[in-house]
């Protein structure tokens, strides 16, 4: 792995050595680990995650040496550089269609992709649903046992190379119509509602105390959200500025789906 990584900084660096066929096979080798799963964008670590920029780095420069070429499935046409993924039923994948899932991207056994689109560098962990029209953008990460309802958008991030992904952890429950990008992170069996829009700046703000607490672009553990919003002071005059609100904690709970239940019928959240 080191060899591998020592290549793609060096070419990183020197472009001209994408000509080369070992730089080539380098970075075709750390998107083959990627679609296997045996390398991840970014990975837990004790304190947090951590970001392998080196691997987004092999992500970006895939796409200059791989040619164009036209995909047929059945009597749907494609053009493209990135071929799509294949051999679901050996990874013990549901998959309807329309779902589509770009090579490159891992799913584990028990994924269900309903029609939806799974981007170059995603991660998706065991038993996750990623539901109608649903986008896992590149280099996403999702846990285990996640459920991502219709029309939640889960933003990619290539460059810059720094930049962390969309995480979202195990069991969290993301709402239909969700928005969550620039790299904010959805805490373990966090329940999101419908309609929530988390940037890396938006505010989030725990109200369930008797003093409010905010935090930015991270939403804590069996957090329970909604979208909501806050006064703010323009030159214009004051207006209302989107943020999103902590109503209320998911209750810790062996049966996952009976605490969800449970926090969204108590807590009146929309999803």
């Amino acid at each position: 792995m080191n060899d591998l990584r020592e290549i793609i900084e060096s070419t990183w660096e020197n472009r001209e050595l994408l000509k080369q066929s070992n730089s080539q096979e380098a970075i075709r080798a750390v998107i083959e680990l990627l679609d296997k799963g045996q390398i991840r964008v970014a990975e837990p670590i004790t304190d947090g995650w951590q970001v392998n920029e080196w691997v987004k780095k092999a992500v970006l420069m895939y796409f200059p040496i791989q040619t164009m070429e036209t995909i047929e499935a059945g009597p749907f046409e494609f053009h493209d550089k990135i071929p799509l993924k294949r051999n679901f039923a050996e990874q013990g994948v549901r998959v309807v269609p329309h779902a589509l899932a770009r090579y490159g991207s891992y799913l584990a056994k028990g994924v269900i992709l309903m029609p939806s689109y799974t981007n170059i560098g995603a991660y998706v962990d065991e038993g996750t649903m990623v539901d109608t029209w649903a986008t896992v953008g590149s280099c996403a990460q999702v846990g285990k046992h996640v459920h991502l309802s219709g029309g939640v958008g889960l933003g990619g991030v290539l460059e810059p190379v720094q930049a962390a992904p969309v995480i979202i952890e195990d069991g969290a429950f993301i709402g239909s119509r969700s928005i969550l990008v620039e790299g904010c992170r959805i805490g373990k069996e966090a329940v999101i509602g419908a309609n929530v829009c988390i940037t890396g700046s938006t505010k989030i703000i725990d109200v369930t105390g008797s003093e409010p607490k905010e935090y930015k672009g991270y939403v804590p553990p069996r957090s329970v959200v909604i979208p909501g919003s806050y006064t703010k002071q323009f030159a214009a005059g004051s207006y209302q500025v989107p943020c999103a609100l902590i109503i209320g904690q998911r209750k810790e709970s062996t049966d996952l789906k009976t605490s969800l239940n449970d926090a969204l019928r108590e807590n009146e959240v929309a999803v």
